[in-house]
């Protein structure tokens, strides 16, 4: 395979697939509802999730005003609503009422939680920085939603009962490929291969 070497981000898509999630806020008596790829774990004690919102979005205001947010976790089923939230604007659309989005109780905080999604996060605003032409907001998990049937005895998402929606950027969507799997023990493979 040969390797192409170029200086710059040339189309900023090389660190993709992720998976695709609706980050979900309430504030000024409104629900929103927005798609993002950005977003990563970053600790265990406390629960820390980390979402990336650019400044000029209305999810971006709320989040400001309301100090909490929520990640909802789907299936590519359910990639239309990913890039329906994604594809309007907050501020002019009422997007639960435009894509049909059903709302489970918030167990903790205010946002709406996605009926749809197999799994979603309660988060409380724990920081924010601004980075670059985005706005790092660290949410502490402090509820989980989740379909127990998605989800192994040991607690880890089956791909054979859902099928995640991944994000490869530029409006792509692919499924994971359930006939692949490996297990790898980092402690075996942390003293070298033979």
């Amino acid at each position: 395979m040969a390797k192409k070497h170029v200086e710059g981000a040339a189309g900023f898509h090389h660190h993709y697939p992720k998976l695709a999630v609706i980050v979900t806020c309430h504030a000024q008596g409104r629900d929103n509802a927005m798609a993002v790829a950005w977003f990563s774990s970053i600790s265990q004690k406390p629960p820390l999730i980390g979402i990336s919102i650019a400044p000029k979005r209305y999810t971006y205001e709320l989040i400001m005003e309301s100090k909490e947010f929520g990640i909802n976790f789907l299936s590519l089923e359910k990639a239309d609503l990913v890039a329906g939230t994604g594809g309007c604007p907050g501020r002019e659309v009422d997007k639960f009422e435009r894509f049909n989005l059903e709302k489970d109780e918030a167990l903790v905080t205010s946002v709406p939680i996605l009926r749809d999604a197999y799994a979603a996060y309660e988060c409380t605003l724990f920081s924010s920085y601004t980075i670059g032409d985005h706005e790092w907001f660290v949410g502490e998990v402090v509820a989980t939603h989740y379909d127990e049937e998605a989800f192994t005895s040991t607690g880890h998402l089956d791909p054979t009962a859902v099928n995640p929606a991944l994000f490869m950027g530029a409006e792509l969507y692919y499924s994971t490929d359930q006939t692949t799997k490996r297990h790898l023990e980092r402690a075996q493979y942390g003293k070298g291969l033979k």
